[in-house]
């Protein structure tokens, strides 16, 4: 909005006073801090930022300032940033949505500032733009920034931050964009460098606003299951607390509840309801060292203590301590079975160990004192150059780098021994071939197997934490168009697709001095024309693939070109189809043109704000995917697609993420407006102890009880344990909830699921 749009004075008044409070608790958030007291140069930065913005409002209808001055909150507060954060936080919109230049800012407040600033504002421009891939490219611009300063990501994620809390003033379709966004990129971002606490709200804030009913239905259970949880934490505890006073330590035990979006992520991944996660408490004790150096022991003597009231788990103890995290954490988890017969994790850490875990390694990044990084700052900086490495061969498409980017993220790590001794940090369930590549693109380019603890393994073999790797080499070997299906670390898909597109290139430079010479010797020109008749021809779809294939020789030019070229049409000569009557060709085309459904066409006046109705009538105007099978009752959004057609998917199917985050403008609201009319297809999950008469009480409650249509069942037994699968017709998710609840009440059913 602008200064036509102000409201009466009175009003302003009363901003002004709502304003200058918010920045006053910014201001003594910031005293109450370790950082040096730079309290002029943070005012001077509010009222540059207060004056730039005035008379402008968020969607709210609050003034515009209060947004700088929330994301400078919570960069003092819950990232623990000092005066330079604080600052860039506050001026961080001014250049992208006002009159003033980078130039501006750098003679003002110095350049640290303006160079922060300037790498917020080239990366938030489009953010809500109308770019195919404009978050993605965004992204890709982050990542160059903040390889340059880490404090532009990590004010970019306090940003996110005060957007997903007040994302309620934005329609739904903005909503599920910025939610699919958050959680692709910007919580495992948050997660990878330390920033637990913002990683779980932006987990949580995203998966409230993309499936609100589910949100809601987990913090009403754990909201009624809050008064047994304290009774377990209390009694598990007790015994703890004694032996730690023993043992004369100053310490706190706190309670971790598993998040709700953790608690669903469950739900979905393992097929089972809340009432059978049996890890949603955790227990959490931070203690004070007597000495410095003496923490490690400290936690190790705790672990000691601790397993002699209660027995751990032989496969579950994880010493983040003496190995900790790329992302900087450090604790000791152990998993020990309460007298209630529950398994409960505890994760044992010292008080620097808990402010890293809470607040972020990236925030302990030379900043504290206020001195510039000149040292090596280790795992951040491997991970950094990694980034680099994705960024000098980015993928052409949007969704690859993505992907690529990803698989960074995400993964959790595991350690690896080299011949000489060396431990390499690499992700989880990478192979012998990602390892080769970790090292050196020679090794992984010519690698030819491994060997892991001295045996002999495949490229293919997937590594565990403790492994020796050798990687076997062979100048004869060359990288493989295949390798691509079992790595996993970015690095190598990269280096394999960059290596094959290479050798394609050659191989289509081949193709097209042959085609170049065919057609010389045959009187004709290479043009566009020319390729497309020849691709139509050939079944390719692209001019690339044609020349490739012609330079494999998969397509060798001949006559049938010729005719092609020259217009000779081909139905002139006589072929069998003529002579066979009852093959009527042209008949079967209109009946297969008739059968083609017509798709919705999305208009330029198209209003994406407003929600799209599906109904029986409209149903087949829209296309469903493979991908997730949505159903009416599925939390579903729409994706027009490059046709102009629109996708339905489910909110939370994994296409549909990588569509929020790459095409977030094509993303639309879909609503479910059947009348259990229609049909839809629905598998569920069985196991259990087989016994006789089980299959009979099955068809019984589904056929006789239920009237369902089954359409398929699969079961197969070993040793008693039986397993299957059943193929219903349902109308709708309602349909699918009550066939499960009655097949659970069959007698030795010990598990029943829907599979998505």
């Amino acid at each position: 909005m602008n200064d036509a749009t102000k409201k009466p004075d009175i009003n302003e008044m009363d901003d002004e006073k709502i304003v200058n409070q918010a920045f006053q608790h910014l201001i003594d958030t910031y005293l109450a801090s370790p950082h040096r007291k730079k309290v002029d140069i943070i005012t001077q930065a509010f009222n540059f930022a207060k004056q730039a913005h005035k008379g402008v409002r968020r969607l709210s209808g609050e003034p515009y300032i209060m947004h700088p001055i929330a994301v400078a909150q919570i960069a003092c507060e819950e990232i623990g940033l000092g005066s330079t954060s604080i600052c860039s936080a506050l001026l961080h919109d001014v250049v992208e949505d006002t009159d003033y230049t980078t130039e501006d800012i750098e003679n003002i407040f110095g350049s640290k500032i303006a160079q922060i600033v300037d790498g917020l504002t080239k990366i938030s421009g489009g953010i809500f733009g109308e770019q195919a891939s404009a978050q993605a490219e965004n992204f890709k611009k982050l990542l160059l920034t903040m390889s340059d300063d880490i404090r532009v990501i990590l004010i970019k994620i306090c940003d996110r931050l005060h957007n997903m809390r007040t994302l309620e003033s934005q329609p739904a379709n903005k909503q599920y964009k910025i939610a699919g966004e958050t959680l692709y990129i910007y919580s495992p971002l948050a997660n990878r460098l330390g920033l637990n606490k913002v990683k779980t709200e932006l987990e949580d804030l995203s998966f409230k606003y993309e499936h609100p009913d589910a949100y809601n239905a987990i913090n009403r259970k754990l909201a009624t299951t809050q008064a047994s949880r304290d009774t377990l934490f209390k009694s598990f505890t007790d015994p703890i607390r004694e032996e730690l006073d023993k043992m004369g330590l100053e310490y706190t035990i706190k309670a971790r509840i598993k998040s709700p979006y953790s608690i669903w992520n469950k739900m979905q991944t393992k097929h089972v309801t809340f009432d059978e996660i049996y890890d949603i408490l955790a227990v959490r004790i931070i203690f004070t060292p007597r000495r410095r150096d003496e923490e490690v022991n400290d936690c190790f003597n705790i672990y000691v203590a601790i397993n002699k009231i209660y027995k751990s788990h032989p496969d579950r103890l994880r010493d983040w301590v003496n190995h900790p995290k790329a992302n900087g954490y450090q604790a000791l988890h152990v998993t020990l079975m309460s007298k209630q017969g529950r398994w409960i994790e505890v994760q044992i850490r010292s008080d620097r160990m808990d402010e890293i875990a809470e607040q972020g390694f990236a925030a302990h990044w030379q900043y504290k004192d206020g001195k510039e990084v000149t040292e090596d700052e280790g795992e951040l900086n491997d991970w950094l150059r990694t980034i680099k490495e994705i960024l000098d061969d980015p993928q052409p498409d949007a969704m690859d780098f993505l992907d690529a980017i990803k698989l960074n993220l995400f993964a959790s790590e595991i350690f690896v021994f080299t011949p000489k001794g060396e431990i390499k940090t690499m992700p989880a369930g990478c192979t012998a071939l990602d390892f080769a590549f970790q090292i050196h693109t020679f090794l992984g380019s010519h690698c030819i197997g491994a060997k892991v603890n001295h045996k002999l393994v495949p490229l293919s073999h997937k590594l565990q934490s403790g492994d020796q790797v050798e990687i076997l080499t062979s100048k004869s070997q060359h990288v493989q168009a295949n390798w691509i299906n079992f790595v996993s670390t970015a690095k190598a898909k990269g280096k394999i697709q960059t290596i094959i597109r290479r050798e394609a290139r050659e191989v289509q430079k081949k193709g097209e001095e042959i085609l170049q010479q065919w057609l010389q010797k045959n009187g004709m020109e290479l043009n566009s024309s020319v390729l497309d008749k020849l691709c139509d021809l050939h079944e390719q779809r692209k001019h690339e693939s044609l020349l490739q294939a012609i330079g494999e020789k998969n397509i060798i030019l001949g006559d049938n070109d010729l005719d092609e070229l020259s217009g000779k049409k081909q139905q002139n000569i006589p072929t069998w189809r003529k002579f066979v009557p009852f093959i009527n060709h042209s008949g079967e085309k209109k009946k297969e043109e008739a059968k083609k459904p017509e798709y919705y066409i999305v208009e330029k006046d198209f209003n994406k704000k407003k929600p799209i109705f599906i109904s029986e009538e409209n149903i087949n105007q829209f296309i469903f995917p493979q991908c997730c099978h949505p159903i009416p009752g599925d939390d579903i959004l729409g994706y027009i697609d490059n046709k102009k057609h629109i996708e339905i998917h489910k909110r939370a199917c994994p296409v549909a993420s990588k569509l929020k985050a790459s095409f977030g403008n094509r993303i639309l609201d879909a609503k479910w407006e059947m009348h259990k009319h229609l049909f839809f297809d629905a598998t569920i999950r069985l196991r259990g102890i087989d016994r006789k008469g089980l299959l009979l009480d099955l068809s019984e409650i589904l056929s006789e009880e239920l009237g369902v249509n089954i359409r398929k069942i699969t079961i197969s037994s070993d040793s008693g344990i039986f397993d299957g699968s059943i193929e219903l017709r349902v109308h709708d998710r309602e349909d699918v909830q009550v066939i499960i609840d009655s097949l659970k009440k069959i007698h030795d059913l010990q598990e029943v699921s829907q599979i998505i």
